[in-house]
């Protein structure tokens, strides 16, 4: 067996290639799109690159045939918060087979040391973590948009190599034919009309004014929430937002505010695994836009919630109901969506996953997000939001972390 190093165009097409190979019998894989995922590894499309690495490398047997993939990176705003500094690995496939699954580990591990790692988390995206993020570990099926899915094997191949769970990630799902509770419905109804509090849409017609609102809010609640939260720029959603106009409705997207001050946020986006599963190898070609189109106002009728979030001072006030309810009767309004699946939530978030099964959502599967130390005698923690950043640092003066401060374009 040999390890690869992408290099060049060719290498990344055929980096791109591996998951294609190893997935073309399982009915439950669905390709992303080829320019989505090498748009992580652009350092033109990916500000992490302004504070960071990536590299990449698949792995080819002696027959010359690609049996696996990983790839491996760091974002210096990242890399302190957690005990050691910590680096990533991501978009990992291979066969069966535990050696080649540690020639592709080892391979990242290596890299990751020389750039001064003495962890990775794994699988992970280099970007934020709503997207590519987890190991599947439990709910064998199709998979939301942005979820990742790897046959059931890969749990064993990261556990016998010393991987362990740093945080387990739930994701929810409910059938709107099964209603709603009347007495949920009352209740954000009733918040909905309070004094002051209005609900808002996402509209492109007012496109700065929105992504403001987004940066503000998102950056407000994760700060709070993670003590090492990497703020997010104006920049990194305005792109973001231009990037995703084909799948974005408008009225999927909604704000709160409390006279006119942002105070939660929801984003959801039609699932468009519905349309991927229908578009060959992942690839763009004119008559693939062509049926993406097509099949857009055709083949949809799931939503993913990626984003969903209230602002400290508003989760007790009855406004995460309401805000939900602004997304519920939109898609009742639309007459053909069946199901809203809302991933993920930490297992260390009893909160939301409280406010989850009170709504009337059904907990079907599991990712985890394992840590591997390099030091055999380093201890094992998991991760529970104690130990980020400086809330680890105060504990642990000796130890290094970053300035991370929320901050704005």
């Amino acid at each position: 067996m040999k390890i690869v190093e992408v290099t060049d165009k060719n290498l990344a097409r055929e980096w791109l290639s591996v998951p294609k190979s190893l997935y073309r019998n399982d009915k439950n894989w669905v390709c992303p799109l080829d320019a989505e995922i090498e748009g992580i590894f652009n350092p033109d499309n990916n500000l992490c690159f302004e504070r960071g690495k990536a590299v990449r490398w698949f792995l080819v047997n002696d027959s010359n045939e690609k049996i696996g993939r990983i790839a491996a990176f760091y974002d210096n705003k990242k890399v302190n918060h957690y005990k050691q500094p910590t680096g990533g690995a991501g978009f990992f496939e291979c066969i069966d087979n535990q050696e080649a699954a540690n020639m592709l580990f080892d391979t990242a591990r290596r890299w990751l040391e020389s750039q001064g790692m003495q962890a990775m988390l794994a699988p992970v995206n280099f970007g934020e973590n709503y997207n590519y993020w987890g190991l599947l570990v439990e709910g064998f099926t199709k998979q939301g948009y942005g979820m990742p899915y790897n046959f059931p094997y890969y749990q064993k191949l990261f556990e016998n190599y010393g991987f362990r769970e740093f945080f387990g990630q739930f994701t929810f799902h409910k059938l709107l034919s099964n209603g709603w509770s009347e007495r949920m419905l009352k209740f954000a109804e009733y918040t909905e009309t309070r004094p002051g509090y209005s609900f808002e849409h996402f509209s492109y017609k007012k496109l700065d004014k929105f992504v403001d609102d987004f940066v503000f809010t998102y950056n407000t609640i994760w700060s709070h929430y993670h003590d090492g939260y990497t703020p997010l720029q104006h920049s990194e959603i305005r792109k973001l937002v231009d990037d995703a106009r084909l799948v974005i409705r408008e009225e999927f997207i909604w704000f709160a505010y409390d006279n006119g001050k942002p105070a939660g946020l929801m984003v959801a986006f039609p699932d468009i695994n519905q349309i991927l599963s229908r578009i060959k190898n992942g690839e763009l070609t004119f008559f693939n836009k062509l049926k993406f189109f097509w099949y857009r106002k055709r083949a949809v009728d799931r939503t993913r919630v990626f984003i969903f979030g209230i602002l400290p001072e508003y989760q007790n006030t009855g406004i995460i109901a309401a805000l939900f309810l602004q997304l519920v009767k939109t898609l009742d309004k639309t007459k053909k969506y069946k199901e809203i699946e809302l991933s993920w939530v930490g297992d260390y978030n009893p909160k939301m996953i409280a406010v989850y099964e009170k709504i009337g959502t059904t907990k079907e599967k599991k990712h985890a997000t394992y840590i591997h130390l390099f030091d055999p005698a380093a201890e094992y923690y998991r991760f529970d939001n104690t130990f980020e950043g400086k809330l680890y640092i105060k504990k642990h003066a000796s130890a290094k972390v970053l300035d991370d401060k929320p901050n704005s374009d």
